[in-house]
């Protein structure tokens, strides 16, 4: 129970409200004990010196009777010595203890002194004066005792305090369930997120801190369904990228066992078979390479070279796939130097430039321009291949994205290429972006800095 945030601010309330007032109850009678202890012996001295001088005035049975009929005697008690153990008493004491009056404290005021005892160091309990009658000096010890309405006053504040604590908790506690009832919300919409319901809405309208936490909270549920909408999508693509060529070789498998079959057919057959396959290794091959990279745990080799260069022997080592097309090359590249990861580049160049190839026309041509400024360098490779529509653009860099499905056979692919070459640039802080009209080619512009940072 005590492990609730609920329990917990109504004990942080009760604990801070009682021992903030105990406290600053200690704190201040210390700060003011000697103006208090002050305040509290005038009214005792006062009423001395007026008992003295009734005494010095009038004779002394006179002056008896006129003190034994004074109403201050209902707040205080007085006692009179003529000498160590011998005293008359005034005042009643309404069940009150009077003080101890030892001989000692006697005999110093018979002496003339003035004795003032205060055990607390505040309140002072007992005071003795010296005054002259005409028939010597006497002991004069007088000491407060609480008046009629005091057991009214000490019960009205114990009862002003105690409604006091009742009506503040009853506040925190009503406070408390408005401060605890977004928590609640969040608790609730917690285990429906884990439940696999991103469709929670909290309408939490709170600023400050449970304000900033419930707006995380929506912006971290859009991502986790954002993320399962990818995960679903990424089973869907892998298991259609997979059952295609997984058919092919299953039924030419088939085939190859029935009899009376060519040696051309059979043939044929194993070609498809292996080239199936193939495709499927590549796929594989790019699932993984692609994982690595978005999980960073491959790590970059940092090397300085000249990318102008590497552009070109990537374009040398393509040539078979653009020369039996008869596909041109229009280069605009200068001398530039980077530091960035040899190979992962060379993946990207590989990348675009084989899809430029590939959705070119027989006969096009294919520009690859460069420009430098002070950090960067911006390659550009533009084809007048088939394009690319708006829409399709928006998800061109996503795993297994084909632009135009009608296209896919013709061309095939898996649709990893690009997501590949996004992770790669994404990896050395660069920038990728397209730009694209159907029928009119396509653009794709990297931007890389000039020197990666190795963090």
């Amino acid at each position: 129970m005590i492990k609730s945030i609920y329990t917990r601010v109504v004990l942080t309330f009760l604990v801070s409200v009682i021992g903030g007032t105990v406290l600053s109850f200690f704190v201040a009678t210390w700060v003011f004990r000697d103006k208090l202890n002050e305040n509290l012996q005038i009214p005792l001295l006062y009423f001395g010196q007026d008992i003295a001088r009734i005494y010095k005035k009038f004779p002394l049975p006179e002056a008896d009777a006129f003190v034994s009929e004074m109403n201050q005697l209902k707040s205080y008690h007085l006692r009179i010595y003529e000498a160590p153990g011998q005293f008359q008493s005034y005042g009643t004491v309404n069940g009150h203890k009077p003080a101890t009056v030892t001989m000692e404290q006697v005999k110093k005021v018979l002496a003339g002194e003035i004795v003032q005892i205060n055990p607390s160091g505040i309140s002072t309990t007992l005071l003795g004066l010296p005054f002259t009658t005409d028939t010597g000096t006497k002991a004069m010890f007088i000491e407060p005792i609480g008046p009629p309405s005091a057991p009214f006053i000490i019960k009205w504040i114990w009862n002003f305090l105690i409604f006091a604590l009742f009506t503040g908790s009853l506040l925190i506690l009503v406070a408390a369930m408005f401060l605890v009832r977004p928590i609640k919300k969040l608790t609730k919409a917690t285990r429906q997120v884990a439940g696999g319901d991103f469709n929670v809405k909290l309408n939490i309208k709170q600023k400050g801190e449970l304000g900033t936490l419930a707006q995380s909270f929506e912006e971290m549920m859009h991502d986790l369904q954002q993320l399962e909408r990818m995960r679903r999508e990424f089973v869907s693509n892998v298991s259609h990228e997979v059952q295609s060529p997984l058919t092919s070789i299953s039924g030419y498998a088939l085939a190859l066992k029935q009899a009376g079959i060519t040696d051309d057919q059979r043939s044929r057959y194993l070609d498809i078979i292996i080239a199936e396959a193939d495709r499927m290794s590549k796929m594989s091959d790019s699932l993984l390479k692609l994982s690595l990279l978005e999980s960073q745990s491959q790590q970059l080799q940092l090397a300085t070279f000249s990318l102008d260069e590497q552009i070109r022997r990537v374009i040398v080592a393509i040539q078979p796939q653009w020369s039996a097309r008869s596909i041109r090359f229009e280069l605009n590249l200068k001398a530039v130097r980077i530091m960035a990861d040899h190979d992962q580049l060379n993946q990207v160049w590989t990348n675009i430039l084989g899809n430029s190839i590939k959705f070119s026309a027989d006969g096009g041509m294919i520009s690859v321009n460069m420009k430098q400024d002070i950090k960067n360098v911006t390659v550009q490779i533009t084809d007048t291949g088939i394009g690319i529509s708006p829409e399709d653009q928006k998800r061109i860099f996503e795993r297994f994205f084909k632009a135009d499905r009608s296209h896919s056979r013709k061309y095939g692919g898996s649709g990893m290429g690009l997501a590949i070459v996004k992770q790669i640039v994404s990896l050395h802080q660069g920038d990728i972006r397209v730009e694209s009209e159907p029928g009119r080619g396509t653009t794709v512009i990297v931007t890389l800095p000039i020197t990666t940072p190795t963090e």
